[in-house]
């Protein structure tokens, strides 16, 4: 525990035989629930975990039980009876799992394993699932193939203990060794997303946007539906999208790059880069919505849309201006200047959109 909240670690894990061992031995002692996410491993990830279990005492002193067998009888609990079969109903909707420790309640490692690969935003919404249920006041993520140090887990801990903060995100890229340590390709790409999933999450401080290291208030885990969460490599980014969503407030923490320690990357920079692109993309639109039309209006839904409707309006003139230039042909004036006035118009109402989103959105952002 840290300022007598509760602490948990989910460990999704992939083929992580070889790595697997070192994650768990190294967990500092501080943490009380290690949520172990097997996702179909196809090498014996599943059998070392156990193995490690069987040779440890497994054994943690506080007792954790679920909230969905607390007895909520009474005549105004009606709105809680509601939710909490709603929280049961939901395990239906992510990925098959079975939780093999036969002891959770009183185990430090929880082994849950996946009936079929998900992907790793699926491993994490499993454990995320696992510590809402059951009440944990911040939830850290740690991957299976211990490119996390965990020396820095207090650091990213401590703002959601202590500060109340509802998502604390670790950033490499601050690190004065980011541009030594971490492999060129993945900088670059890792910077594109960056500026991107800026735009489309409403978080415009934030950056390095991939790393999996971080941790989560259980108000937040509440606040966002979890079975939603993206399946594949832009778990990072959905997720950003999802907590503004919600108004949840968010916190970067200098962490330092971990590479060469015995990982082999399951990602491939190039294969992942457009996928996520396209993502965060339909983010963006669905934040627009979601946020300032059906939740709560703001003028800056109006301004985005009006620049995309000018925009997709001055199309056609630039194709007609292009097909004269390339045929050396005389441009209509009233062309151009119609042209000139949407290109204009559409990028005035694009920065007073993008300024309106960065005032907005200034006060989930903590230093």
């Amino acid at each position: 525990m840290l300022n007598n909240k509760t602490i948990a670690v989910v460990v999704p894990a992939y083929n992580e035989q070889d790595q697997i061992s070192m994650v768990l031995k190294s967990m500092p002692s501080f943490v009380d629930r290690i949520v172990v996410v097997n996702d179909f491993s196809k090498d014996i990830t599943t059998t070392v975990v156990k193995e490690f279990i069987n040779a440890s005492q497994n054994v943690s002193s506080l007792q954790l039980n679920s909230n969905l067998e607390k007895d909520l009888s009474g005549m105004y609990n009606r709105a809680n009876v509601l939710l909490q079969q709603y929280n049961k109903d939901e395990i239906k909707r992510f990925i098959p799992h079975n939780i093999e420790t036969l002891h959770p309640e009183t185990s430090r490692i929880i082994l849950i394993n996946h009936l079929k690969n998900g992907g790793v935003g699926a491993a994490i919404a499993t454990g995320y699932k696992w510590c809402k249920d059951h009440d944990i006041d911040c939830t850290a993520v740690m991957a299976g193939d211990g490119q996390m140090d965990p020396d820095e887990l207090e650091s990213i801990c401590k703002p959601v203990v202590f500060e109340t903060i509802d998502y604390v995100k670790g950033n490499r890229l601050i690190h004065r060794s980011s541009w030594l340590t971490i492999p060129r390709v993945r900088y670059f790409g890792n910077s594109v997303l960056s500026i991107l999933t800026k735009i489309a999450s409403g978080y415009w401080h934030v950056s390095d946007t991939q790393t999996g290291y971080t941790a989560i208030s259980n108000r937040a885990l509440n606040a966002i539906p979890l079975f939603k969460i993206y399946k594949r490599y832009g778990m990072p980014n959905d997720m950003l999208v999802k907590l503004n969503i919600a108004f949840c407030t968010i916190k970067e923490v200098e962490i330092k790059p971990v590479y060469a320690i015995g990982e082999k990357s399951k990602m491939n920079v190039f294969k992942v880069l457009f996928p996520i692109m396209w993502l965060l993309g339909k983010l963006f639109v669905k934040r627009l919505w979601n946020k300032y039309l059906l939740r709560d209006f703001h003028p800056l839904f109006l301004f985005y849309n009006i620049s995309f409707v000018l925009g997709i309006i001055a199309i056609p003139y630039g194709i007609k201006i292009l097909i004269h230039v390339l045929n050396q042909t005389d441009v209509n004036p009233v062309t151009l200047l119609a042209f000139i006035f949407l290109i204009i118009s559409s990028l005035q109402a694009l920065l007073f959109a993008m300024w309106m989103d960065i005032q907005d959105n200034e006060r989930l952002y903590k230093n």
